[in-house]
């Protein structure tokens, strides 16, 4: 029987999962991923983490709650940097730390720290693994070119219009996912990190909510590294922060686009990095006279209250165009 490696669905979820999904099930995992985030995961994780952590954070505790007592062991790898000059938050650094020390009872933590911007060290931390289970170096290699493959096939899915959600499910062979809808009046580009947006469940439906209003929704995931990179130089000095650099770059790319109505900012409470993002973001759209709108979560945010937001926004767009 295949030993099975526990994957919480949240965080690094939403950008890597099927590169590892795929790396792992080809040396012999049987990989088991935790179900989509609810009241119950979002309580569990409250209960065990510290109160000043942001609610992505607390989300990830109850994903790794829900599948400690089903798998043989963890996937909870230290995020440190993908390329040079950037990091992680320090929450993303301390992740693996932080659960040990705040959940009782945990399988073995497989913990690798990833620094792609450190030459070999994804290919170091393949080949260890592989080595654990017995794997022979060559299909090693495999495992890595063939999760490769799968990965750069999701990120093109991303970039045509799919929510990370319907693309796995498009990777995993399950062709119920639908496709993008672009038929709505309004462009409006939701920027944030991708396990603030795309949780339903901590974002209350924000996406879905704006197709039901007429909205075509434009997402940092939609932009590729190569289309990204005439805007790396854009700012005086970029942000230490990987995903915050990504927020900035891809406003850019679709300001210059030139057909955007309005900017949404979805912001954590409590999370520092997000914090510049967000003012740098109104300051920029202020100037160019585009309508921003920040929208900050947290544990107790309500689906109502954003839908009224939402509305409203959506709303003055539609007015304002009358008078252009």
């Amino acid at each position: 029987m295949k030993p099975t490696i526990g994957f919480p669905a949240t965080l690094f979820y939403y950008t890597d999962a099927p590169f590892w999904y795929t790396f792992f099930e080809n040396i012999g995992y049987k990989v088991i991923f935790s179900s989509a985030t609810n009241n119950k995961t979002l309580d569990a994780g409250i209960r065990v983490t510290v109160t000043d952590a942001c609610v992505p954070i607390k989300v990830y505790h109850g994903h790794v709650i829900a599948l400690k007592d089903k798998v043989d062991c963890l996937f909870i790898p230290r995020y440190v940097s993908l390329e040079k000059k950037e990091t992680f938050c320090p929450k993303f650094l301390g992740l693996p730390s932080m659960v040990r020390s705040s959940i009782p009872g945990l399988p073995e933590i497989i913990a690798p720290d990833i620094e792609l911007g450190r030459f070999f060290s994804q290919w170091r931390f393949c080949s260890e693994l592989a080595e654990r289970t017995g794997v022979s170096f060559a299909k090693v290699i495999q495992a890595v070119r063939q999760a490769g493959k799968v990965q750069k096939n999701y990120l093109r899915l991303l970039r045509q219009g799919y929510i990370p959600q319907k693309a796995l499910k498009l990777i995993k062979g399950e062709f119920n996912a639908g496709s993008p809808n672009r038929q709505g009046d309004l462009n409006i580009a939701v920027l944030g990190y991708p396990y603030q947006i795309h949780d339903s469940h901590i974002s209350v439906n924000l996406l879905k909510q704006l197709k039901q209003l007429g909205v075509n929704i434009w997402t940092m995931e939609m932009v590729s590294e190569n289309m990204l990179r005439p805007y790396r130089k854009i700012m005086a000095k970029n942000h230490f922060w990987h995903f915050s650099n990504r927020v900035i770059w891809s406003l850019f790319y679709f300001l210059n686009k030139g057909n955007l109505d309005g900017v949404i900012h979805v912001t954590a409470f409590a999370c520092g990095p997000d914090a510049m993002v967000d003012k740098f973001m109104e300051l920029e759209l202020k100037q160019r006279k585009i309508p921003f709108m920040p929208i900050t979560i947290d544990e107790h945010s309500g689906e109502a209250g954003v839908r009224t937001r939402l509305e409203a926004f959506v709303d003055m767009i539609r007015h304002r165009r009358q008078y252009q």
